[in-house]
């Protein structure tokens, strides 16, 4: 493929670029793509943008550079903290108070992840340190391929609710652990109490501080504009945008003070949120560009045949992990057994979220960071595939699918009249 793009480069000189053709082409096949699978499988879109950006990355496209950085990066980062923003959203902190055992689940699922994956990883003689690091990158499930299922599904009901507050919350705790973790390695301290429990308070600090402005002026811009204005849409997402931007400046996270400018704007604004229809198209075209940049990198990885079994063992232990936790704190929490099940099934999908978290340990450790990529990427890879069939799955099973059938549309011309 390199050859070709070669040829095409000596006589296709497009003035934004040889790479921004490229990437128009390969998205408008990911957007039919994921169109025509929906149709005639039902599957979710998200599993064709990913097959597409696989078949690429696999091919040889050069648009994907990694560890990933400049715009490309930056574009994740806003796609990550689009969506996180939006799911953010969807959590009401009061109901955690008068359901405490729905955050017990959060944080047992999150906990017997990272200590399933650390332990399978160790058994099958990976280092400490990278069995570490893909444990607490196993922990985040994927809330941007998790709502597409839902989108798609038309899910609704509380195994959809849950998952998708679960999800959220479990990116949450991951982000912010990977962020002091890689804060670590820039000092080049290990080991001290004192020395862990500094970077998360810096990350969390700064996070919140930026999230917290950017919901007050998000707040203040809804006293004066009507929520379902293009403007007010606009307005949002360049917003985000801009404290993307400044959060990863300061040494906070983008995507975690995205999310937690959600959290606060809930709080704030607790009446349902009118996103308007710019607003969705906007995002739509940021999450697949997400789902595309991350397989498109992850295919491209070094595939190594003896990572296989690293790979399979963590995703088994990652996907039971999950299920055991969220059955483990069930008890009192508002849903039957078999709502747990699907609930843990749901939130089967790793993503954008954990490609993010693999790149920053890339960036800081020339050590580390390959060892680290050379498994969890195989792993975001498969499960940004597999997981969304699973989740479409669980949603289906659990009843919460309001998808209706579909039925053979009549070929007919532009100007004839319908029957």
């Amino acid at each position: 493929m390199d050859e070709v793009m070669a040829i095409w480069a000596e006589w296709v000189r497009p003035s934004a670029g040889l790479p921004t053709v490229q990437w128009s082409l390969l998205l408008a096949v990911a957007a039919a793509a994921g169109h025509l699978l929906q149709r005639h499988t039902g599957l979710p879109k998200v599993v064709g943008y990913s097959i597409v950006g696989t078949l690429a990355g696999l091919a040889g496209f050069s648009g994907a550079v990694w560890p990933l950085q400049g715009v490309a990066l930056f574009l994740l980062e806003l796609g990550v903290s689009v969506v996180l923003f939006e799911s953010g959203g969807r959590i009401a902190l009061r109901w955690f108070r008068h359901n405490p055992m729905v955050l017990l689940q959060s944080l047992l699922e999150s906990v017997f992840t990272a200590l399933a994956v650390y332990y399978v990883l160790r058994w099958l003689d990976v280092r400490a340190n990278v069995a570490e690091a893909v444990a607490l990158i196993a922990m985040a499930a994927s809330p941007a391929v998790l709502s597409r299922v839902i989108m798609d599904t038309r899910g609704a009901g509380p195994v959809t609710e849950r998952a998708m507050v679960l999800s959220t919350l479990s990116t949450f705790y991951a982000m912010t652990l990977v962020s002091a973790r890689v804060g670590l390695l820039h000092r080049g301290v290990e080991g001290e109490l004192q020395a862990t429990l500094y970077p998360v308070f810096v990350v969390l600090g700064i996070s919140i501080v930026v999230g917290a402005v950017l919901a007050l002026a998000l707040r203040s811009a809804l006293r004066v504009m009507s929520p379902t204005s293009e403007n007010t849409s606009i307005l949002f997402i360049t917003l985000i945008a801009a404290g993307t931007a400044l959060a990863a400046h300061f040494g906070g996270s983008a995507p975690l003070a995205a999310l937690l400018a959600g959290v606060l704007l809930k709080q704030l604004q607790p009446r349902p949120w009118a996103w308007s229809r710019q607003l969705g198209t906007a995002a739509s075209l940021l999450t697949m560009l997400m789902f595309v940049l991350v397989s498109v990198v992850a295919a491209k990885a070094d595939w190594n045949p003896a990572v296989t079994w690293l790979v399979a063992a963590l995703v088994i232990a990652r996907g039971l992990a999950k299920i055991a936790g969220i059955s483990l704190a069930n008890f009192g929490s508002g849903t039957t057994w078999r709502q747990a099940l699907w609930t843990g099934c749901a939130m089967a999908p790793m993503s954008s979220i954990a490609l993010l978290l693999v790149s920053q340990y890339v960036t800081a450790s020339i050590t580390l960071g390959p060892r680290v990529a050379s498994i969890a990427l195989p792993a975001i890879l498969l499960m940004e595939i597999l997981g969304a069939v699973i989740a479409t799955i669980a949603i289906h099973r659990s009843g919460e699918s309001h998808q209706p059938v579909a039925t053979p549309q009549p070929n007919w011309q532009p100007g004839e009249q319908r029957g």
